[in-house]
């Protein structure tokens, strides 16, 4: 995401966790990072998170903690027993709610516990007079658990009807929740299918602290831009980034209205008309985050072209139509130089579309990005184009490692600048190094929600912690590290200890003083 409208001791502490979503995890020995939150094994997590390396340390403390250590082992021993014990009974006969989230600190209520969705088909009709849609999202799933119950995120219009695997579920409405029972309970690794029907006028999500998100509706249509949960504006979903999933999406509307979405359209050309309105299908065959789909539905003045290897669809508003050609070149141009920088491009096609959606951001929808009223220099595409390494193909598991979305696509910025004759990033860096006061006081490793989108915090200082990273190990290193951080994470999921772990394999150096500094630390990092 890029705003438009700028606003201004290492410990590690063991203890006993239970993975976020409850009962759907057993109870293991972690070790908490007090820097960012991040649990791993205890065995270990303590020497990763040590901070420098020194033996006789490590040794004295190991004896220090020998006895706790061996306690906490002995009771953690006993609970897995218990449990493993307890499954024995209950495994095969007991069936139990999924959990209503995932515990993502900034999110907890988005996501929910006890299955896994493969797929998402959302067939839609839109009535621009009215701005109201009928619709129907079917979800292919597993259960990861013995559900007796299981939660969707959903803030949409009215229910018309609900299924589970082709029989009428009963189904409550709780805040964002929807709480489905099924009339038979769903068991461990089964796959299964969800229907919901629902019809009305969908309303964006108005959040005070990051603005309008989900279903934005203009003046000849509707695009959807869902950054970071408002997927659930417009569709049923398991709204968390970390369950990904593949798209299909039937579109419907009237003639003269274009439709454009995630992936490619499907059958091009095969647009029958019925009633006065035309269907049109798109696939997104990638797996993709929920905060990512996206549709745009208006009088688009459309181009068509391919750049490395797939093809190149933009699409603009005719309020701004005559960006429509700087935008499709820009991002052929953005494309192929971060193909080679990056490493390969991770999806079926790329694009854009510009909207007058008046919301004061762009998005790095998956794919095809949507800007604001058009996107307004180079920098703009080559930062959402970015995301689709760094954010959309290798996605977030917590919403507070944001930096690995944004502060790598700022950095992307600044890589673009230094390749095409603009100032170097030592310069951009130096530039902003000489900031005071205010532009340290938030940590860039776990901001906060309400700061999770700081032009500042994240975006800057994030980009800078990656220049103080590659001043550190070098470019030769630091630029292998860029490839492999996104074909090693490929269509899944990381956090910031991920990306540290990496670096320090490729580069055989000691770097968590350098990410405490930068990320975890309210201060100003000397040099």
């Amino acid at each position: 995401m890029l705003t438009t409208a700028v606003t201004p001791t290492v410990t590690p502490t063991a203890a006993l966790a239970d993975t976020p979503g409850g009962d759907d995890a057993p109870l293991t020995v972690t070790v908490q990072d007090a820097r960012s939150g991040d649990a791993r094994p205890a065995d270990a997590g303590a020497a990763l998170e040590a901070g420098p390396r020194d033996a006789a340390a490590l040794e004295a403390g190991a004896r220090r903690t020998a006895s706790r250590e061996r306690g906490t082992a002995a009771l953690a021993t006993a609970r897995r027993t218990t449990l493993r014990d307890a499954s024995r009974t209950e495994s095969k006969d007991t069936f139990t709610p999924g959990s209503a989230g995932l515990g993502d600190p900034y999110f907890p209520l988005a996501g929910n516990g006890g299955y896994d969705v493969g797929h998402y088909d959302i067939a839609l009709r839109f009535d621009p007079r009215t701005h109201r849609i009928s619709a129907t999202t079917t979800i292919k799933a597993t259960a990861t658990k013995n559900l007796s119950r299981f939660d969707l995120d959903y803030s949409g219009p009215a229910i018309t009807k609900l299924e589970v695997n082709g029989k009428r579920a009963s189904y409550r409405r709780k805040g964002q929740e929807l709480v489905v029972t099924p009339k038979e309970g769903l068991p461990s690794g089964a796959a299964f299918t969800v229907e919901v029907s629902y019809a009305g006028a969908p309303k964006a999500i108005n959040d005070k602290a990051l603005g309008l998100e989900g279903w934005i509706n203009t003046k000849d249509g509707a695009t959807v831009v869902s950054e970071p949960d408002g997927a659930r504006s417009w569709f049923p979903a398991n709204d968390n980034p970390q369950d990904k999933a593949t798209f299909g999406f039937r579109v419907s509307v009237p003639v003269g209205l274009t439709v454009l979405a995630n992936g490619e359209p499907k059958n091009p050309g095969i647009v029958p008309v019925r009633n006065g309105y035309t269907t049109v299908r798109w696939e997104m065959s990638q797996p993709m985050a929920t905060y990512l789909a996206m549709i745009a539905i208006g009088k688009f003045k459309v181009t068509e072209g391919a750049v490395a290897g797939v093809p190149n669809i933009t699409a603009y508003d005719p309020a701004v139509a005559k960006k429509s050609k700087y935008l499709h070149r820009t991002t052929a141009k953005a494309i192929a130089w971060e193909s080679k920088v990056f490493g390969g491009y991770p999806f079926s096609s790329t694009g854009g579309i510009g909207d007058k959606l008046n919301v004061g951001y762009a998005l790095e929808t998956q794919g095809r990005p949507v800007y604001d009223g058009g996107p307004s220099e180079d920098l703009e595409i080559v930062h959402e184009l970015a995301h689709q390494w760094f954010g959309d193909s290798v996605g977030l598991r917590s919403w507070k490692d944001i930096w690995l979305n944004e502060g790598f696509a700022t950095y992307a910025e600044w890589l673009y600048q230094e390749q095409h004759g603009g100032p170097s990033a030592q310069s951009i860096f130096d530039k902003h190094y000489r900031q005071k006061g205010a532009f340290w006081d938030t940590k860039t490793g776990n901001p906060g929600r309400a700061d999770m989108f700081d032009w500042e915090a994240v975006y800057l200082r994030g980009g800078m912690t990656l220049h103080a990273l590659r001043k550190k190990i070098g470019d030769d290193t630091f630029f292998t590290l860029l490839k492999t951080w996104t074909e090693d994470n490929k269509y899944g999921t990381v956090t910031t200890r991920d990306f540290v772990d990496l670096a320090e394999k490729l580069s055989g150096q000691d770097l968590d003083p350098l990410f405490d500094a930068w990320l975890y630390k309210a201060a100003k990092p000397k040099l």
